[in-house]
């Protein structure tokens, strides 16, 4: 994705890298806790490929977009409209992997209508965390490429997610794709089926491979994106 540009949405800086033609129907894909937009390089490069207009934002607090502190899952969601709104899409394809999961399906049950199709890799457990995730109070000894207090964040919101983020799946209209990583995935996987049997209509797949699918098995997991997205 070599050309990246920042927006001024929602009070905060994105960047977002874009790949594939202008005039390609646009998917957007959301990264995971501590990740950034390079994480999807491979699987941006093959959906350009195929003429999707791909589009990678940082999310809030990660990359090289803003650390504005605030970090619930809702402002993510907000920034995301945000930015759909700026770059006049009015509907999308969201594919998603682990904290972004938890965006992207804010953003479908929200506004249902801007959701084309929805593809959730490893996510969303919209459950208490069980054991209890640590809330860190400080960053470790080395740096880190994000702002550490995202950590934090999320944690408190794993630990307690609020009612709408299980309730709201329900409202979900686009074709959904859940991808399950298997029994390698820290993960509970039947937590994932409930997601899954929650959002009407939603297509459960495992790919074995652990909690990061696509970097580990990125040929298996671009066959099954595409062959959904082209159903």
């Amino acid at each position: 994705m070599s050309d990246v540009r920042n927006h001024q949405v929602n009070g905060v800086r994105l960047a977002c890298g874009t790949a594939g033609p202008a005039d390609g129907p646009p998917v957007l894909l959301l990264h995971a806790l501590g990740e950034d937009r390079g994480s999807w390089s491979a699987v941006a490069a093959a959906l350009a490929a195929d003429g999707w207009r791909t589009l990678a934002p940082d999310l809030r607090g990660h990359g090289d977009s803003g650390h504005p502190g605030d970090y619930a899952f809702e402002a993510m969601r907000d920034d995301v409209l945000a930015l759909l709104d700026a770059l006049g899409i009015g509907q999308v394809t969201l594919v998603a992997h682990s904290l972004g999961t938890v965006v992207a399906s804010l953003v479908a049950m929200d506004r249902p209508a801007a959701v084309h199709r929805l593809v959730l890799e490893e996510g969303p457990l919209p459950f208490p965390a069980d054991p209890p995730r640590t809330v860190p109070e400080k960053p470790g000894p080395e740096p880190v490429p994000y702002d550490w207090r995202v950590l934090a964040a999320v944690a408190r919101q794993r630990n307690a997610p609020a009612a709408r983020h299980w309730d709201g799946l329900a409202e979900i209209t686009a074709p959904t794709l859940v991808i399950a990583g298997g029994q390698d995935s820290h993960l509970r996987q039947d937590q994932l089926a409930q997601v899954a049997a929650r959002i009407p209509g939603a297509r459960l797949i495992t790919i074995e491979a652990g909690h990061m699918i696509h970097d580990t098995r990125p040929a298996a997991f671009i066959s099954a994106v595409r062959a959904f997205l082209r159903a």
